[in-house]
């Protein structure tokens, strides 16, 4: 295993990350992916098919807290052989709780199935059998509060009351975009769930990490000085956006643009960027349903450019519109070539009727 790399996939829900927090302690390398269920699943699964074919590195697949359809199932199992009949050396691993796998479990060795406990007890106990396990005092105790509240446990009232504070700490954690940021989201959750596990012990513990939400937040995102969640999540953001400008930037008609997807708030994100990289001639956020918000600053009318992109409008420095037939996508690089074929048929036509006006 310390020769592999773990690319681990789970779910976006406090068990699924929970899995990744205690795969934490193991001593490997790891790369977390997430995915809710659906169309992403197999977004997600070729985006690790694909790290691995690039880094040519021997690797392992696990996969937690997701039933995969038996399609699912039989397609990965099918590549995953593949890869191997290429000289790759790939492992595969699957384990989950959810009903619903069953027949995937029936057909695949290495889909285990057990609806008996949550995907986090299952991946610890799994962890502490074939992994090295380096784990905290809390970890055990956490699992306890994962299982209950997870399997709806209510009779085991301390851990119930505890994972339901919890529960709220990861579905509440909305200041990162998991497509946008995947690996920054990740750390941010897993972050925060690290810390509600160190207070597990401490009397009144539901109560107290309940108290302490927004300050943990606030120190994730924090700098040198202090400032409401709101505008420190926003410079973080910012700066994200900013170290990502190699990829995102996108031109249209010689203007240069930057593209965001679902991260929202475009009147202060999109502002606070313009204004930190002037470069720039707009910045336009897409949302998972194909909307555009678009901003400027002086230097190009995006209500021009929403026109001609989606039929929409709004002012020179303030526009939107939503672009017909947009496919929701769970991968950045997915969205980003929808919108360049977007630029790339308008600029075609408009050079093609500046053509036929010389013609």
């Amino acid at each position: 295993m310390k020769n592999r790399t773990i690319h681990h996939l789970s779910h976006i829900d406090l068990d699924g990350y929970s899995c990744q927090l205690v795969m934490q302690y193991t001593p490997y390398k790891k790369l977390n992916y997430n995915a809710n269920y659906g169309p992403e699943v197999k977004q997600k699964l070729d985006l690790i098919l694909e790290n691995i074919r690039k880094a040519k590195n021997k690797a392992y697949i696990l996969i937690t807290d997701l039933n995969l359809t038996a399609d699912e199932s039989r397609w990965l199992s099918h590549e995953v052989k593949k890869m191997n009949d290429n000289s790759f050396d790939v492992k595969l691993q699957l384990l989950d709780h959810h009903g619903s796998g069953e027949e995937s479990a029936k057909k695949h060795e290495w889909y285990y199935l057990d609806t008996s406990r949550c995907a986090t007890k299952i991946t610890y106990d799994y962890a502490k059998e074939h992994f090295e396990l380096d784990e905290p005092v809390w970890m055990e105790k956490y699992v306890d509060v994962v299982n209950a509240v997870d399997l709806w446990k209510q009779e085991e009232h301390d851990n119930f009351e505890y994972g339901k504070v919890c529960m709220r700490l990861v579905t509440e954690t909305r200041e990162l975009n998991r497509i946008m940021f995947p690996q920054e989201d990740s750390e941010y959750k897993l972050t925060l769930l690290h810390k509600a596990a160190s207070l597990i012990h401490e009397p009144d513990a539901p109560i107290l990490l309940d108290d302490k939400i927004h300050s943990l937040k606030k120190d994730f995102f924090k700098r040198n000085e202090n400032n409401t969640l709101d505008n420190l999540a926003t410079r973080y953001v910012v700066e994200l956006l900013g170290k990502a400008r190699d990829e995102k930037t996108i031109y249209y008609k010689g203007y240069r643009g930057y593209l965001s997807y679902g991260v929202g708030n475009t009147s202060i994100v999109g502002n606070g960027f313009l204004t930190a990289y002037p470069e720039y001639d707009f910045i336009v956020d897409v949302s998972y349903r194909g909307t555009m918000s678009l901003r400027a600053n002086n230097n190009v009318s995006v209500s021009q450019i929403s026109k001609e992109w989606a039929n929409g409008g709004g002012h020179p420095n303030a526009a939107g519109g939503r672009i017909m037939g947009f496919k929701e996508q769970f991968r950045y690089d997915k969205v980003k070539q929808q919108i360049e074929k977007i630029i790339n048929d308008k600029e075609a036509v408009a050079g093609d009727l500046e053509y036929k006006k010389e013609d």
